[in-house]
């Protein structure tokens, strides 16, 4: 690995057209799956009973962030545990930390990092929440939610109970959260903290449900609704429930996934939710005080059709090289996965069918999901984590419990082919795939996959695509921004000419937490010509000429 560290600016001299990515001839993208080797023994345990309780089909969330700061992601990944107040005994479940040793094998530190939890989980979300340059853990849970602090010596303190974020009560119970973002929503340099919520699930009074006589998980409109939460960060390491007062908690929803991305470039980061049988919700944030709910007016509530669907796992990100990030949701089989393409004026259109994504993915059902850049070619590509939601699906019907993952090649031209059966054996592997978080665990550039399975062994996809394009990967610093800089925005100019674009985010798919590190793929071309970052206080800086292939520190200018 190459880390170069650039620390001025200069001024921008201007801004070229909007050209094309151009890039050398397709190979596949291939991964090759190795937990074993790699020493990730991981199982995602959901206390699974004969009852088929609401929780058990929905763990759980995987992160990639490099912890202790040594330049190589590490893997966390969410547990179930007992069912609670239903399973009385039995063995306690825990979350696990895996440190990157360096060569694509990781050792469990979970124990003396100290952050085996004591929930049962379903999401984290990354986020240096006191700008002391260590990224800290937040983990949502069906009962109490679970803020760890990173000490920097490899271990962490939960303060939950100090910070104030253990999570909000509604219809007098503590509510069931199932995603988190972090986000400056304010951009006063604090990251805050976005808690999505899911259902008013009471363990103690849960109807039965059956298909065609045999138990299964309830439908979701079965149970009440919830709002989402806004923690604002006070700065003393404490936070303030601000859903009321910023528009967020007058929402109801059965949210899942949750991105964020300034879709209309007006200098505040927005937010997406997915919710589960309910319409989408994205919060279009006015000035950094208050959030409008505008899914409806901006065409991301429902699906073709005006149909709701089980909205799942959700990224946010530029698919099109227009400086316009696009929506991108996954859901149950005869839902499709729906591509809403941003036509900028705070518009978007559905374009599933004709982006080639409508009946290649109308059997399919998706979990997590992430927008990434899989063969350094320039144009994001497409990944699922899949399988059904019902366990005992195949005594019921044609389909089996367990599906494939599968990635979809971005051809540059506005649609996307499905590539997986040339991405290699263990890719095609059906499984019950569940959080899939994305990150360069070997810097070897190419964007690699960690995700969880259901009742099952974790998988590690590395990535092996061959071919002869570029990349860089950008590692952040913000100074007057939020540490993390989460939320600055990156233009790229190649020296071939193409125009690219991403953002720093760690909220990506469902209840996951993705490389911080921003990624680009650049084709054929060497070298970046020019780096735009807008950095969250506003701030604008210029690079110039950058070689390509490696990790690049930039850190926010003064001013």
């Amino acid at each position: 690995m190459r880390s170069t560290s650039i620390l001025t600016a200069c001024a921008l001299a201007g801004v070229g057209f909007l050209l094309a990515a151009s890039a050398s001839a397709p190979g596949p993208i291939t991964f090759d799956e190795i937990a074993q080797r790699a020493g990730v023994t991981f199982v995602a345990d959901s206390s699974p009973t004969p009852l088929k309780h609401q929780p058990e089909p929905m763990v759980a969330g995987v992160a990639v962030f490099d912890y202790d700061n040594d330049g190589y992601p590490d893997l966390y990944f969410v547990n179930g545990a007992d069912m609670p107040s239903l399973v009385k005994t039995g063995p306690k479940f825990f979350n696990r930390l895996y440190h990157n040793n360096h060569n694509l094998t990781f050792t469990d530190v979970t124990e003396k990092a100290g952050v085996a939890g004591s929930g049962y989980g379903m999401a984290v979300a990354v986020g240096d929440y006191d700008n002391d340059g260590h990224p800290d853990l937040f983990v949502a849970n069906v009962n109490g939610n679970q803020l760890f602090h990173n000490n920097g010596d490899g271990t962490f303190t939960d303060v939950t109970q100090k910070a104030g974020v253990a999570g909000a009560v509604y219809y007098d119970r503590k509510m069931w959260s199932t995603g988190a973002a972090w986000i400056d929503y304010n951009n006063d340099g604090k990251l805050d903290l976005f808690v999505v919520n899911y259902c008013h699930w009471d363990p103690d009074h849960e109807p039965p449900c059956e298909i065609n006589g045999h138990r299964a998980s309830c439908n979701p409109r079965l149970y009440k609704p919830l709002p989402n939460t806004l923690y604002r960060n006070n700065g003393d390491g404490t936070f303030t429930d601000v859903s009321a007062v910023t528009g967020i908690s007058t929402h109801l929803g059965r949210g899942m996934g949750v991105a964020i991305a300034d879709y209309d470039n007006d200098g505040f980061m927005d937010i997406v939710v997915a919710n589960d049988d309910a319409p989408n919700e994205l919060f279009h944030n006015l000035g950094g005080k208050r959030f409008e709910e505008v899914a409806q007016d901006s065409g991301v509530a429902l699906a073709e059709g005006g149909n709701v669907i089980s909205g799942m796992g959700v990224d946010f990100r530029d698919l099109f090289n227009r400086g316009l990030p696009d929506i991108w949701i996954t859901a149950m089989e005869k839902q499709t996965f729906p591509l809403f393409k941003n036509l900028g004026h705070g518009q978007f259109m559905e374009v599933t069918s004709p982006a080639g994504l409508g009946l290649s993915t109308a059997e399919m059902s998706g979990w997590s999901n992430a927008i990434a850049d899989f063969d350094n070619d320039g144009w994001k590509d497409l990944y699922v984590a899949r399988s059904n939601v019902i366990d005992n699906v195949a005594l019921f019907s044609n389909r089996t419990y367990e599906e494939p993952s599968t990635v979809f090649r971005n051809l540059g031209n506005g649609k996307f082919q499905n590539v997986t059966e040339t991405a290699g054996p263990a890719f095609n592997h059906p499984e019950v795939y569940r959080g899939a978080a994305f990150g360069d665990l070997d810097n070897d550039g190419r964007m690699d996959l960690a995700v969880s399975v259901l009742n099952g062994t974790a998988r590690i996809f590395h990535n092996t695509s061959q071919n002869s394009n570029h990349w860089l990967l950008l590692r952040l610093k913000g100074t007057r921004s939020n540490r993390m800089a989460i939320g600055a925005k990156i233009h790229l100019t190649t020296s071939s000419g193409a125009q690219l674009y991403n953002h720093l985010s760690t909220a990506t798919g469902y209840a996951c937490s993705s490389d911080p590190r921003v990624h680009f793929g650049l084709g054929p071309a060497p070298s970046a010509r020019e780096i735009t970052i807008d950095w969250p206080s506003g701030i604008h800086q210029t690079l110039h000429n950058v070689p390509a292939d490696r990790v690049l520190d930039i850190t926010e200018p003064a001013r």
